[in-house]
């Protein structure tokens, strides 16, 4: 891990916002065409996440053929990606906007096709804007050997980071959701 994802002594612990939703309950997708976890995406990940206890959450994510680099084995981006959505997830219990600073991610074995990858990803510290976490991804089960690992980095933005980056005819799309949750949701994890 390089300094950049060593909290700095002041840090803070992270703590769990009062209106997070409840240890067990599923996030859901927070735009329908995130490639991560967004039911509109014929090839995503379709990742789905619950809360966890403390500052944490857990999801599956099963590899298909979509999702493969070698012949029958993941693709080492698509796993990058399956443990960046969920630590984007964990936004959801500090009730910020945030987004990936920095994701260093480490390749332990390989994970074939039909694997169901079960990843945990958990909020180690905050200090200031900056969201300090880490992942790790197992197969044959939430105790099995680990396959992948991340440490991230996250830096808390307001809705204008997308408003003023983001394609104007998705944008505009998204603000003129009426479903106001929904709409406030496209803008809450990962540009």
């Amino acid at each position: 891990m390089t300094t950049a994802l060593t909290p700095p002594a002041e840090a803070i612990p992270p703590v769990r916002h009062p209106d997070a939703p409840a240890p067990g309950e599923l996030l859901g997708a927070h735009y329908e065409h995130c490639f991560g976890c967004g039911g509109a995406q014929p090839h995503g990940l379709h990742l789905a996440a619950r809360a966890g206890e403390g500052v944490s959450v857990t999801a599956e994510f099963t590899v298909t053929t979509d999702h493969q680099g070698a012949p029958g084995l993941a693709h080492g981006g698509v796993l990058a990606t399956a443990l960046d959505e969920t630590l984007g997830s964990l936004s959801w219990l500090l009730r910020v906007i945030a987004v990936t600073g920095r994701l260093e991610t480490d390749f332990v074995r390989p994970v074939p096709v039909g694997t169901v990858l079960h990843l945990e990803a958990e909020v180690t510290a905050v200090h200031g804007r900056k969201i300090y976490c880490r992942a790790t991804g197992r197969i044959g089960g939430p105790q099995g050997p680990e396959a992948v690992r991340a440490d991230a980095l996250f830096i808390e933005v307001k809705v204008d980071h997308f408003i003023d980056n983001g394609r104007p005819e998705e944008i505009r799309a998204a603000m003129a959701d009426p479903d106001q949750v929904r709409r406030a949701r496209a803008f809450e994890v990962n540009p």
